[in-house]
């Protein structure tokens, strides 16, 4: 029965150390990395205060550091047709959730029969800064100056209508 007794108290003991062992890891792991995370984000001639002051807040809680927006280098307008489509086979054909291009349709899809795949385009008055793929094609009558916008919904397709406008397509 001694034997017994020696075993569980050995268990024990190599359990509790264990214990400690991984609550010292972890909790010096996470200062260490805590550290150089911030000491990376503060530059020279500034306060950890103002750094920390100048990156925005997510959910109240965590900093994030604001990556450089795309600044195309030239930037074309162009005045055209928006209309929208969904991937409903007599929209498309046989394959409604692949593109001309051979991609899945997601959003910022969008179709044109003038510029090639690939082409990244803004429409300002309507999306502002957002960016839509040239991915799919259309049917031919529809001309070079018309774009179709891939909405995942039908009704939402319908419902955007017919929109003239411009639009800037964006060149490296």
């Amino acid at each position: 029965m001694n034997i017994h007794i020696e075993k569980e108290e050995s268990y024990l003991f190599v359990k509790k150390v264990f214990s400690i062992s991984f609550v010292a890891i972890l909790f010096f792991g996470i200062l260490s990395v805590a550290a150089v995370e911030i000491s990376g984000v503060i530059r020279e001639g500034e306060t950890e205060k103002d750094t920390l002051e100048s990156l925005p807040v997510t959910q109240n809680n965590t900093v994030m550091p604001v990556a450089k927006p795309f600044e195309p280098l030239n930037v074309k307008k162009v005045n055209v047709v928006i209309t929208g489509y969904s991937s409903t086979v007599w929209q498309t054909d046989s394959t409604p959730f692949i593109t001309a291009s051979g991609k899945w349709v997601e959003d910022g899809i969008i179709a044109n029969n003038m510029l090639p795949f690939g082409t990244l385009v803004r429409i300002p008055e309507l999306y502002g800064e957002k960016v839509f793929v040239v991915e799919d094609r259309m049917n031919a009558r529809k001309g070079n100056h018309h774009f179709d916008i891939w909405f995942p919904a039908y009704e939402q397709a319908k419902n955007f209508g017919v929109k003239r406008t411009y639009l800037e397509i964006l060149e490296d």
